[in-house]
């Protein structure tokens, strides 16, 4: 049988929204295996208010 425990919740947060002026803010909610994954996550996701892709990184 597999351990629980390993997985956690995130949030991924545009880093390219607030520089853009316009309101409202582009975050994902996703998970990642704490054990494989320590550091901070960054992914390409697609930013509907500025209608492209963006860096998403994780926040506290």
């Amino acid at each position: 049988m597999a351990k629980k425990g390993n997985r956690i919740q995130v949030i991924l947060e545009c880093t390219e929204h607030k520089e853009s002026g316009k309101s409202g803010t582009s975050r994902y909610i996703t998970t990642k295996n704490k054990k494989n994954t320590p550091d901070r996550m960054e992914i390409k996701k697609f930013n509907p208010i500025l209608k492209r892709m963006t860096v998403h990184k994780e926040i506290k």
